[in-house]
């Protein structure tokens, strides 16, 4: 009789494991940020916003390499903090910005590279312009979140965009080409 239920036990356990698949966690548009900076001129350095945004994460925490992430938002939803630069990069100049236009990134692969850093590839739509990008990503903490009583994740990422890649390029080289981009993010559980 053990062997018996100590057969159906491993059975069990066997049958979890192999199917055990990603989870979804929803990203907290209230904890969710994408902030870029550029260099104007060489006299300083500028910095723009999007927060707000839905994006998803299939999240497996045993095999991380089989998660993935979709983002998106409109491009209207940057902030600038100056109206008038808002307004310059919604012109011709730059996006020409509708309310339909949208930003994007699905990702492609991950590969992880530590305990807690991965390597993000993904393609990313900006200006109708859709490109590979690699995000250096990591895990700051999963969870059990202390006030909405259920699980919860949160990361960074970082990565260089080059404005010229996506038809942004008015300006170089007085402007810098290159954009820094620091991603930071919370996602719940979904229900």
């Amino acid at each position: 009789m053990f062997k018996t239920l100590s057969a159906a036990a491993l059975l069990a356990a066997v049958s979890t494991t192999a199917i055990a698949a990603p989870e979804a966690y929803t990203l907290d548009a209230s904890h969710s940020q994408i902030v870029f900076n550029y260099n104007h001129l060489g006299y300083s350095t500028s910095y723009g916003m999007f927060s707000g945004f839905n994006g998803e994460i299939q999240f497996d925490q045993e095999d991380p390499a089989a998660s993935s992430v979709t983002v998106s938002f409109p491009v209207m939803s940057m902030l600038t903090g100056w109206e008038e630069r808002f307004a310059h990069f919604m012109s011709p100049d730059f996006f020409d910005g509708t309310d339909e236009e949208m930003v994007t990134f699905t990702s492609t692969s991950i590969e992880v590279t530590g305990d807690n850093t991965a390597l993000i590839t993904g393609d990313l739509t900006l200006n109708d312009v859709t490109k590979s990008v690699v995000l250096d990503a990591k895990l700051n903490q999963i969870g059990d979140h202390p006030m909405a009583g259920k699980p919860w994740a949160g990361f960074d990422a970082t990565t260089t965009l080059l404005r010229s890649d996506y038809n942004l390029g008015q300006f170089a080289p007085f402007v810098s080409d290159e954009v820094q981009v620091m991603i930071s993010v919370e996602a719940m559980k979904a229900a």
